[in-house]
């Protein structure tokens, strides 16, 4: 080194730099996301199915062609209750 050169700084810490930071926040952020998602996904688990789910599903597709049977007649009486522009 010259003698009339100034005295160098040692290099700064790692954690000193801004480009480092922004290489470890992506995976961070996920990881932090995932053990989010994780936690969510354990306390709101759905339940299991029953074995007798399949007689609900039957009584709803009893309900539903009853109310099919009906629908013509329902078509007429609201038809019928509805104003006309002319009255």
């Amino acid at each position: 080194m010259p003698p009339d050169a100034p005295p160098s700084r040692p290099p700064a810490p790692w954690w000193r730099h801004g480009h480092v930071w922004l290489v470890v926040a992506g995976p961070a952020v996920v990881v932090v996301a995932s053990v989010v998602t994780a936690v969510i996904a354990a306390r709101g688990a759905d339940t299991m199915v029953t074995d007798d789910a399949w007689r609900g599903g039957i009584e709803i597709g009893k309900q539903l062609a009853r109310d099919r049977a009906r629908l013509p007649a329902n078509q007429a009486r609201n038809h019928a209750a509805t104003p006309t522009a002319d009255r």
